[in-house]
């Protein structure tokens, strides 16, 4: 195969990925990378950052640093890059699974707490008074247990919950999200927001720090 004179390497950078704790970050674990054969094994485990307990369990990799790894090897390479400048990588530590009777204590607790408040919200809007004067209207009679709309209602509940959210157990009936998971999505992008500002900030600061310690040294 003829020698490439200027090989081209086309970057796509992940928005969030997760490594665990220890693990080095090579630029084909934060992107997609497109370049030529002879060139993308070696930029596919080419090491961008190696991970220290000061840095946190998020760490920013933008396409400065990416440009700057990669040019220190590939000097005569043309880099293009698609979509966003920078990726969030989570650094996360193995975690034991929990105990049967801790799972357990949760959904109790989860049972109980989404119990009473659906209790409350039925005491504050009276659903007992307005079953009561439904089968009424229905019936003609007034009883203090209208088990013929109460059943139903309760069956109801259930099946509506589970059509709202769009899950039963891990089955999902279509692709449309959930409102629950389009309201963590939104909150997890306001979370990436945060942190990809909060990150640049220190990386702004680090510069002018080395700076200033450069010039203090400099004859």
């Amino acid at each position: 195969m003829p020698e490439v004179s200027n090989p081209t390497l086309y970057v796509r950078l992940r928005k969030r990925i997760r490594l665990p704790q220890g693990a080095a970050i090579y630029l084909g674990s934060v992107a997609q990378i497109v370049a030529p054969p002879e060139y993308e094994r070696d930029l596919q485990h080419l090491p961008l950052h190696s991970p220290k307990e000061q840095d946190g369990n998020l760490i920013l990799i933008d396409m400065l640093l990416i440009v700057e790894k990669v040019k220190a090897i590939f000097p005569f390479m043309q880099i293009e890059h698609f979509g966003e400048p920078h990726t969030l990588v989570e650094v996360y530590k193995e975690i034991k699974r929990p105990h049967l009777i801790v799972i357990a204590l949760v959904c109790f607790l989860l049972f109980i707490g989404s119990g009473l408040a659906i209790m409350n919200f039925h005491a504050d809007v009276s659903m007992l008074t307005v079953h009561r004067r439904i089968y009424q209207l229905l019936t003609g009679k007034w009883v203090d247990h209208p088990l013929l709309l109460q059943i139903p209602y309760s069956i109801g509940i259930g099946i509506g919950m589970v059509v709202f959210f769009n899950h039963l157990f891990k089955k999902k009936f279509n692709e449309e999200p959930s409102p629950l998971e389009v309201e963590m999505f939104m909150y997890q992008e306001s979370v990436n927001h945060y942190v990809i500002t909060e990150e640049y900030g220190k990386l702004h600061d680090k510069v002018h720090e080395e700076k200033a310690v450069n010039k203090a040294g400099a004859p």
